[in-house]
């Protein structure tokens, strides 16, 4: 077996910053370098311990991946070779500031994307939020000059990740505004808890149930084996009530569960309340309150 083949792929930045020497001149390239140089000082005293050579060292890393970042982003796609032309082109026409400042915008609007479903009146704490962002910029944006960098894609991936998971909690939120008894003010979300409590309850008859709790959730046991409704009626009535942005989140949940959620499964048999709370609770979570009022 012949070895795998690896490609180099240094930073964006050391790559537009080779072509110094053939596309720019003397006054550009002492200009960018200054600018290159500010840049890292203002890092190292936002981001690291600038006191130290070490803090220095990990500022110029944060720089290269921050300042690549943005080159990526502002490039667009293309051939390699023309991308690190246009590269520099951007870096002595727009200046290097405003590269960096492109590449930083693109970390601090991903760390205001939710990382998971499960939201918390932290989520909106200043500190905490600052914490998250400078963490973000730390993991994505180190890049040693002289090795493969991998930064961007990892970024592009987490927007990916990210972005599907803001459609769910924004659906989930959806779903508590609408509540068959009135809107859920609670800045605690388990938003697929939310989802999956909805999409089980609608199996009666379509109406939109964000949360409940083990009366509801017996009642609702008691109706499905008494009446035994059709499911596919029930969902088809709940997601015409979904506004388009959110439909497909919940679709998606609905295919799920018609052929694998053991509650509406287990519902159906003579399975005791005791073993269908419990698997509610699988799906629900927090949403579920399992207390007595």
């Amino acid at each position: 077996m012949l070895p795998a083949i690896v490609i180099e792929k240094l930073p964006r930045l050391v790559r537009a910053i080779r072509l110094l020497p053939t596309h720019a001149d003397a006054e550009e390239a002492i200009g960018l370098a200054d600018e290159l140089a500010s840049i890292t000082a203002m890092v190292a005293e936002k981001f690291t311990n600038d006191r130290t050579a070490e803090g220095i060292q990990r500022a110029l890393l944060l720089t290269v991946g921050g300042m690549s970042l943005g080159l990526e982003q502002l490039v667009g796609n293309g051939g390699e070779e023309e991308s690190d032309i246009a590269a520099l082109d951007i870096l002595v026409a727009d200046g290097a500031e405003y590269v960096f400042q492109a590449g930083f915008r693109m970390i601090r609007e991903l760390s205001a994307l939710p990382e998971d479903s499960l939201v918390g009146e932290y989520d909106n704490d200043p500190v905490y939020a600052s914490r998250r962002l400078k963490e973000l910029f730390v993991d994505i944006c180190t890049a040693d000059p002289g090795e493969t960098w991998t930064g961007y894609d990892r970024y592009l991936g987490q927007v990916r990740q990210r972005e599907g998971v803001q459609a769910i909690v924004q659906a989930a939120r959806w779903l508590r505004k609408h509540h068959y008894e009135g809107p859920i003010a609670d800045p605690d979300l388990n938003a697929e808890g939310v989802i999956a409590l909805a999409v089980i309850f609608a199996v009666e008859g379509g109406t939109v149930v964000a949360r409940a709790g083990q009366k509801d959730f017996e009642r609702f046991v008691k109706s499905v084996r008494k009446n035994d409704p059709d499911y596919e009626t029930g969902w088809a009535a709940f997601l015409e009530k979904i506004p388009a942005p959110h439909r497909a989140v919940i679709a998606e949940r609905v295919a799920s569960y018609r052929d694998h959620c053991t509650v509406l499964q287990s519902i159906r048999t003579k399975a005791p309340m005791t073993q269908l709370i419990a698997e509610l609770e699988n799906y629900a979570g927090s949403e579920l309150d399992t207390e007595y009022p």
